[in-house]
């Protein structure tokens, strides 16, 4: 029996015999994850706990399997549940599923070449539907995002950072610009740029890592690009140049919009949600573990820019998070379901597109975190009637 760290749910049994198979009708849901060595499997126990409830009460037979333990040519996988009363994660043999929930929590897991190729291969299977086959790559969705009429005018002026002559150019254009890694997560490995001619050390460098941040001030763009290079090498990953955006700002603390994007029962994209985060005071992101706070976006915008305006650039929010979700999925040539976006107000009242996530987090606001996880289910159903539909 072992028990996974604090704060998350369960310890694991063996189930005695087997499950009962459903009912051919009854929709199947796997959230797929991957191996761990000391927990058995890797993911946020919570929300896989929460998934399995809501969906038990949207009429689903909903578990969790591992890359390995799915077996596509196999009429039931080995997969674990959870017991709330007993606490126990449980092991026991499912269903094949008929929808498969992609999980898997980290980047480089999802890169091994063994669990590329049975992503692909789950992918390929006629009688599955695969949400939300692979995590994003910032580069393609500025690319994607920039090619587009309805679209490119959300987008800050972005570039692959290759060589000195990208950020010097950047610099030309822009006093503030951003350097991010292109499959970075949570705000590590970001870098901001910022020129004050006037100075002595006319560029100023911040760094962002797992446990904060670092300032450096260079004399010349010679050094700037040698401290820049040498913090990239650490993240072992490509890198893009973006404009920096003025966010508005109260009481002195910039923030961005974080919208949740899912589709519904009836196989469109819809908001489900919207939050706000604020900077913390030394942080050059939003992310609440980096000191930001969650606050109420309406109050936000109607702190700085009125009533009446705030309720206009709400509305266009909401709007615009349906047609670039849209676009994203037409580009990237996969079924989406959900993503997150991380979208920014300037001081003009102009929206900025700055990320997507197609795993998104849980929201921390109560409704948004109830609804979200209703609306994978009620999606679930709308695939599932298709199906049966087609085989008639």
């Amino acid at each position: 029996m072992l028990r996974p760290a604090a704060a998350e749910p369960g310890a694991l049994a063996v189930a005695p015999g087997t499950a009962n198979v459903q009912a051919q009708e009854k929709p199947v849901l796997a959230i797929l994850t991957i191996d761990d060595d000391l927990q058995l499997f890797r993911g946020n126990r919570q929300n896989f706990a929460d998934l399995l409830k809501t969906g038990e009460e949207q009429g689903f037979l909903t578990y969790v399997v591992t890359v390995r333990n799915l077996k596509l040519t196999a009429p039931r996988v080995l997969g674990f549940t959870y017991n709330a009363s007993r606490d126990l994660w449980l092991k026991s043999w499912f269903p094949r599923p008929t929808l498969v929930y992609n999980r898997i929590p980290l980047r480089e897991d999802e890169r091994l070449p063994w669990v590329r190729k049975k992503l692909a291969k789950i992918a390929s299977q006629p009688d599955m539907a695969f949400f939300n086959r692979r995590f994003f790559n910032k580069w393609s969705l500025f690319k994607w995002l920039s090619e587009y009429k309805s679209t490119r005018g959300f987008v800050p002026e972005t570039k692959r950072l290759t060589e000195q002559t990208v950020l010097s150019g950047m610099l030309r254009r822009h006093p503030l610009v951003y350097l991010k890694p292109v499959m970075g997560k949570a705000g590590v490995g970001i870098m901001t740029v910022k020129v004050s001619p006037e100075k002595t050390l006319p560029y100023r460098l911040q760094v962002q890592d797992e446990k904060g941040s670092s300032t450096y001030h260079c004399s010349t763009l010679n050094r700037l690009w040698l401290r820049v290079r040498a913090n990239a090498k650490n993240q072992s990953e490509p890198y893009i140049a973006q404009q920096g955006i003025a966010l508005a700002k109260v009481n002195g603390r910039p923030f961005d919009l974080r919208a949740l994007v899912q589709k519904n029962a009836d196989g469109a994209w819809e908001l489900t949600g919207i939050g706000a985060r604020m900077a913390g005071s030394s942080s050059i992101t939003t992310h609440v573990p980096r000191g930001g706070s969650i606050e109420d976006p309406e109050r936000l915008l109607a702190a700085v820019f009125g009533p009446e305006k705030a309720q206009e650039v709400f509305a266009k929010v909401r709007r615009t998070a349906i047609v670039l979700a849209s676009r994203i999925e037409r580009s990237s040539r996969c079924r989406l379901f959900e993503m997150s976006m991380d979208l920014g107000i300037d001081e003009t009242g102009h929206l900025w597109f700055f990320e997507a996530n197609s795993k998104p987090m849980k929201f921390d606001e109560p409704h948004i975190r109830q609804k979200s996880l209703e609306r994978i289910f009620q999606y679930g159903h709308y695939i599932h009637r298709r199906r049966l539909q087609e085989r008639r």
